[in-house]
Parts: structure tokens; sequence; C-alpha cells
């Protein structure tokens, strides 16, 4: 069969079943540069690094508005008198939001404009995060309501953002550039945690504190509009272009589902989000109670709070995030050449060797504050190793055409199972423990340290689904290689033989690349 003479259409290199020979041909040709293609010019380095210094100062900002509300968690307590498992539900709906919107911002991403989807959602997000501020003592349903619409705006920049840097860098580049955005996302957290407890205290109330990154995001949406570019999908690893996708979304979600490093991978990235989900939201108040069951500081009765734990926890989850990635980022690097599968043995030894500091950390809270928070230090500095190797694991193993539509996927399956219930759950526990016994500060402390305990095996279940993702990665990635890399030599003016296809499915392993089944 030979392929139609005239312009061959983009196909992406997609897994749906029934394919003819000749769509195959399409597939290899329209990965290949032609004249017309090679004439235009491609996005400049420096404007690439401008546009991820912009992504990054927006991903900066995302994650410190999440962690406000848990810097001044206590305040938000006393405001409304909930309970732990209430106050939790403010988490939960927030990412229950973000998560089932997740899907949807991955579709669109892989097939219409990404810079245009990110300002929409991030003006949502605008908008509903300023109006969480203006909330009144009688309408915490409100606060709820309006947390769960800065779901979305989080939800579209998320899913999107990480696959615009893998359109703009290749490499150890692309590697560098996606550990720096993924360093803002625990630097941001240890911000939000300063700012929120900071401002509360300054101004005497806990919704200013609310205010604070809604002012810095409307520069974030200038800059967004004026300096991030929408590179063309698969521009990193194809002289082309642009690789467009025309499968349907089953297609895409069966094809993640054969990728046996994707989905163990997703495993182990919802177990981290788990872990950090309920640490990130739980630490401080944790902290404060084991302070007043010491007596070392007075339990609070009328905001605002005490923000001293929020500002060490903040400060601690800034430096830890930031050694964390760099130190992750860096053994990737190192080992990558001697070691193929490094990347997910490092979340797998960061997690497991995160497990024991979790446990002496909770029980040490109710015998020293210093020893604890020494615990917190090496506990986060090892989870943080996966921050940046997480996310290139996921760009490595995944076509140009699919990776917005996985990075939704593992998002909502990761917040669904992870941070979406961690902290409900934890609060839930604490509350069913507290009702045993009369009601105390020091049970207070003791309930909610009790709770926590699940964390360190959530650790250790974590890093077993990271080291069962080193044992499929290598061939994963060798066959994504071969794919992108090798096609494009071929012109799309010549047709391509059937023998060299052929030849390179025989180099690619049976069900390692779901072009297989193609021929």
């Amino acid at each position: 069969m030979e392929p139609k003479e005239g312009p061959m259409p983009q196909r992406s290199l997609g897994s749906g079943s029934g394919l003819p020979y000749n769509s195959f041909v399409d597939s290899v040709s329209s990965l290949t540069p032609t004249a017309e293609d090679k004439e235009k010019p491609a996005i400049s380095p420096r404007r690439s690094y401008v546009a991820v210094a912009v992504l990054c100062y927006v991903n900066l900002l995302n994650y410190s508005e999440r962690y406000t509300i848990a810097g001044v968690l206590p305040d938000i307590q006393t405001f409304f008198d909930i309970s732990d498992s209430m106050a939790a539900l403010i988490q939960t709906v927030f990412i229950s939001s973000f998560l089932l919107l997740a899907p949807v911002f991955g579709y669109l991403g892989d097939r219409y404009n990404r810079k245009y989807i990110m300002i929409g959602g991030l003006s949502v997000w605008l908008v509903t995060a300023a109006g969480s501020s203006l909330v009144t003592k009688s309408y915490f349903w409100l606060l709820m309501l309006l947390r769960a619409m800065v779901g979305i705006g989080e939800a579209s920049y998320s899913t999107i953002a990480p696959t615009i840097i893998g359109d703009l860098f290749v490499g150890t580049r692309r590697s560098a550039m996606i550990c720096l955005f993924y360093i803002c996302i625990p630097v941001g957290s240890g911000l939000g945690y300063i700012t929120g407890a900071g401002v509360a205290h300054l101004t005497g109330d806990w919704r200013w504190a609310l205010r604070v990154t809604p002012i810095l995001g409307l520069v974030g949406l200038v800059l967004l509009v004026l300096l991030c570019p929408n590179p063309t999908r698969g521009a990193a690893e194809t002289p082309r272009e642009e690789v467009t996708g025309e499968s349907s979304y089953p297609e895409d979600v069966k094809y993640l589902l054969k990728n046996k490093s994707y989905v163990w991978s997703s495993l182990g990235v919802t177990a981290t989000s788990f872990l950090t989900g309920a640490l990130a939201f739980w630490a401080p108040t944790f902290l404060s109670r084991a302070q007043v069951s010491q007596g070392l500081q007075l339990p609070c009765v009328k905001e605002p709070c005490n923000p001293t734990d929020s500002y060490i926890f903040g400060a601690v989850t800034v430096v830890t995030g930031v050694l964390g990635a760099f130190l992750g980022s860096c053994l990737s690097r190192w080992f990558g050449k001697r070691i193929p599968n490094v990347d997910p043995l490092i979340c797998a030894i960061g997690l497991v060797g995160s497990a024991p500091c979790l446990f002496f950390t909770i029980f040490a809270a109710s015998k020293s504050i210093t020893a604890t928070y020494v615990f917190i230090f090496f506990a986060e500095m090892l989870i943080s190793l996966n921050w940046a190797v997480m996310a290139d694991i996921l760009l490595s193993i995944v076509i140009p055409t699919r990776r917005s539509t996985a990075e939704a996927l593992q998002i909502s399956v990761c917040h669904l199972l992870g941070d979406a219930g961690s902290p409900y759950f934890v609060g839930l526990i604490s509350d069913a423990i507290r009702k045993s016994e009369p009601a105390t500060h020091d049970w207070s402390f003791r309930s909610l340290q009790y709770s926590l305990v699940v964390c360190p095996f959530v650790a250790i279940v974590g890093g077993l689904f990271f080291f069962v993702t080193s044992l499929y990665i290598t061939e994963d990635r060798k066959a994504l290689a071969k794919l992108v890399e090798a096609l494009p030599e071929q012109s799309p003016s010549i047709q391509v033989p059937y023998d060299k296809i052929a030849l390179l499915l025989m180099q690619l392993r049976p069900n390692t690349c779901p072009v297989t089944h193609y021929v």
C-alpha cells in the first residue's frame, strides 16, 4: 500500500487500534521537517528562559496561596469554631475540584492554545482567591465554595505549564528547568505559611492573609500574557513546526494505561501526594499543640494565634525544598549515564528514607520541639528529592502529543487518592480519638499525634511503587527515544519503505511501545 500523494495530515503517535498501514506511514511522515518548517524561526533561548521564569513565578504564587490556609488554620478554627475534620474539608473541596477538572484541561491542552487556557484559568483563580477573604463568620459554606472554585484556576495551570517547559527544552536543560519549576512547590508552600501567619499577626485578621497572593497574581497574569509563548507541541524533540494529535480521549487513556512506567510512577506520585498533603496541612497545628502540651505556649482562644510555628515550619519547608530538589536533580544527572533507571530509584530511596524520620518527628514532639524540627528537616529534604525527578520521569516516557493528558490524569489520580482526602482522613481520625476521652489540650495534641502515624507507612508504600517503576522505565525510555529521534530522519516527500519501518519496529521490544500493533 502506497501513501497518497499531496499534503500529508499530521497524526499523533497514538495507540488506537485498527489503524491501517497507510495511517502509520502518515504518522511517520508527519514528524519530519519540510523546507517551509525549517524556515520558520524557533523560540529563542532567551525567550524560553524568560518564559520559564514567568511560569515559575506563577507556580510559586499557586502553592503559596494554597498553603496560606494551613498557615492560619488555628485562626480559622477559632473564628468559625470548627473541628479538625471540618477544617480539613477546606483543603479537601479545593483539591476535589482541582482533580475533577484536571482531565478536562489536559484534554484541551493537547488540542488548543495552551497559553489562552492558562490565562483564563489564572483569571478565575485571582477572583475566587480574593473572594475567599471576604467571607464572614456565618458563611463558612461560602468559604468552602470559593475554595473549590480556586481549584479551577490551579487545574488549568498545573496541568499545562510543565508541558510548555517540556516543549521549550530537551535533555539536561529540560531537567534543570523542570527542577527549577518544581522547586517552587516547597518554596511556595513555605512562603505561604510565613506570609499567611505574618500578615494575619500584623493585621489581626486572618482574611488579610488571603489577599496577598491575588495582588501578586495580577502581576503574574500580565507577565503571562506578555512574555509566555505557546510553543508547538514536540518542538524540542523534533525540528518540525508541530506534532499534533488527532486521537480520541479514550485512545489517549488506553495508551497511558499500557505504559507501565507511567502507571507505577503515578501510584508513587499518589503516595507522595497523600504524605505531603497531610503533613503540609497539619504540621503547623501539630507543632503548636505540642508546645501547648509541654507548657511552652498558651492555647489559642482568640485570634490572632501565635504564628511562631508557622514561621519556623515555613522556613524549614523552603530550605529543605530547595536542597532536596537540587540534590535530587544532581543525583539524576550524576548517575543517569551509569544507572539508566536512577530516577525512580531516587524517588524510592527518598520516600523510604523519610519514613523513620517522620516516625521520630511524630513522637519526639511530646518531649523535645528542637529534636522534632531536626527530624522534620531531614524528612522533608528526603521527600523533596522527588519533586523535579517525578516530573522528568513523565516527560521522558510520554510522547509530546499526550503529555498534557498524562499530566492531567496523574494529577487527578494523585489528588483523588492523595492530598484530597489525606488532611480530612487525618482530621477524622483525630476527632474520633479525641472523643474517646474528656477534652483537654494535651489530649487534643495526642489525638492528632496518633492520627499522623499513618504517614510513615504511606511513605514506605510509595517507595515500593517507585521501585517497581525502575524495573520498566529503561525500556520505555528507549522505545520512545527511538520513535521520536529516528523517525524524523525521513523526508515527507519520500515514501517510507516498509522494510525500514519493520526494522525499526523489530528494534523496539514488544509491549513497550504502543505503535507496535500498527502493523
